[in-house]
């Protein structure tokens, strides 16, 4: 086992100066010598710690507005020397270059200018050099050199100095790892960020990063490790949230929740709207005059299948909605805010996790989605086309009215929501029945109106809620037994893509059966 390498020299060049100074006083007090650039230089000196410019160093100054100051043998040749390397040690002192056993260095802020929604320029600006250089210098000499690149480790090299007199291998190894995950994840961000900026929407390599927000019980299931990470973007959900009580969250909340919240935020500003889901899939979504009469119109729908779902709302909760929400079994409740009524009733329900995250997501703007097949991944935008009025198009003799149009477009909301294939029932604002994932529409077709029965009977209704109903459906109908399911459950106008060869047929048996039917040209399937 080698022996800890002592710190006697360290290199701080850092833009998040969070913790600089407990950190560098701290150095200094195991004697450690501090070279340092620019503003963490400046910062260090008011603070009464020597410090050493690299400018110094180097014998060269900051020049090209601080573009080029790090870039120097003096530097690198510190960081990359090996120390038990004769050649190396004769090159160190024939050129009058120092060693360099730590490296704290964190980036310019990047992706927060990007996320700021700054120009061009600016971005190209924020684009760190120096830093990610010095890192995977000091990253590949780990043997001899440590490299910190994120606050969250000053305390634990602070405690390994106090513990070792120095850093061990494995402490090394460590951070080497978090420096090269960390100038990869950066990378990735300005990649992704002129992919866009450009307009190209196959660049030649793509990758993908995230930092580390969670370590999961398990995943899926239980013999499945698992963690979850953030992207950055700030998209408003599960990764932006505040949790107010409730055991951590799983792999399947996390998975639900954001499916959940997706869902719900189709319908902001359009009033009171509540999505509850199970296993990624809504088995009841609702609007009403009031966020307590938008659950339980959603409730309503599939009581069965709510139990131990997952509640989303597009308004923050409050004390009448915790009221019902609490009657059932529930995993996660989501929302854009939460008064302290509702935080006190939920109290009382210790497993029950309370989420709240100020915003809701823009359904008109997502994000790349990505999913990995066997020797790779497929990346597509994500689905966030909707459409209006203008965009349909009647194509049989019945007009659907305007109470049928507006549920219509509730529906097909829903139903771009909804695993393929998807067929889902909306009556005045709420589902009555959802048939999702079947091989077959008409399966699909059946088993919505199977639930909407069932639920008709265990509310006591004298008929079937679908009665009256409209009906989506996420793509086209390849047949006319579809129309002819939805008929006879009570259905009296359909939105659906078109576009199939017997459309012409499906359109005939929606003119025998009466029903209206409108082609968006636009389909929703969700894999």
């Amino acid at each position: 086992m080698t022996a800890p390498v002592r710190i006697t020299r360290a290199l701080i060049s850092v833009s998040d100066k969070t913790g600089l100074l407990d950190l560098a006083r701290a150095l200094h007090g195991h004697g450690v010598e501090l070279l340092s650039t620019g503003g963490t230089s400046a910062l260090l000196r008011e603070a009464g710690l020597p410090v050493k410019d690299v400018s110094d160093v180097t014998g060269f100054p900051e020049m090209m507005d601080g573009r080029v100051k790090t870039l120097h043998p003096k530097v690198h040749g510190g960081l990359l020397a090996l120390r038990d390397n004769p050649a190396h040690l004769a090159a160190m002192a024939k050129h009058g270059i120092g060693p360099i056993d730590l490296l704290v260095v964190n980036l310019y802020p990047f992706e927060a200018t990007v996320a700021k929604g700054a120009d061009y320029d600016t971005c190209i600006e924020n684009i760190d050099i120096g830093g990610p250089a010095m890192i995977r210098a000091a990253a590949k000499n780990h043997a001899f050199v440590a490299v910190v690149t994120d606050p969250a480790d000053y305390a634990p090299l602070l405690a390994e100095l106090a513990e070792q007199d120095g850093t061990t291998l494995a402490f090394r190894q460590k951070l080497a790892l978090t420096a090269y995950a960390r100038t990869a994840a950066y990378d990735t961000a300005v990649s992704t960020w002129m992919a866009g900026a450009i307009g190209e929407t196959a660049p030649r390599y793509r990758s993908f990063a995230g930092k580390l927000a969670q370590t999961l019980r398990y995943g899926e299931n239980p013999h499945q490790s698992a963690a979850f990470y953030t992207d950055g973007s700030g998209r408003p959900g599960v990764a932006t949230a505040k949790q107010w009580q409730g055991k951590e969250l799983s792999y399947n909340n996390i998975n639900d929740t954001d499916a959940a919240f997706e869902l719900v935020a189709e319908f902001a500003g359009q009033g009171p709207a509540c999505a509850i889901i199970k296993h990624a899939n809504p088995c009841g979504v609702g609007k009403a005059a009031s966020l307590r009469d938008a659950y339980l119109r959603a409730w309503q729908c599939d009581q069965t299948s709510a139990f131990g779902g997952i509640v989303a709302l597009n308004q923050p909760l409050d004390a009448a909605t915790a009221e019902e929400i609490v009657k059932i079994f529930t995993e996660v409740v989501i929302a854009p805010g939460a008064s302290d009524e509702a935080k006190a009733i939920f109290a009382a329900k210790k497993n029950l996790r309370l989420l709240t995250t100020e915003t809701l997501p823009d359904p008109t703007r997502g994000v790349l989605a990505f999913r990995q097949v066997a020797g790779g991944f497929l990346v597509q935008d994500s689905d966030v086309d909707s459409v209006t009025p203008g965009d349909l198009r009647v194509v049989t003799r019945r007009t659907p009215s305007a109470q049928e149009l507006e549920d219509l477009f509730f529906a097909w909301k829903v139903a771009k929501h909804v695993k393929s294939n998807a067929i889902v029932y909306v009556k005045d604002g709420a589902t009555v029945g959802v048939g999702a994932g079947q091989m077959s529409r008409v399966d699909s077709t059946m088993i919505a109106a199977r639930k909407a029965g069932e639920m008709g009977t265990a509310l006591g209704l004298p008929e079937t809620p679908a009665k009256g109903c409209v009906a989506a459906s996420d793509a086209f109908f390849p047949f006319p037994d579809g129309i002819e399911v939805l008929a006879s459950v009570g259905a009296t106008a359909v939105i659906q893509p078109g576009g199939s060869m017997n459309d012409s047929a499906v359109i005939e048996a929606a003119d025998r059966l009466g029903l209206a039917m409108v082609f968006t040209g636009q389909r929703h399937f969700r894999h």
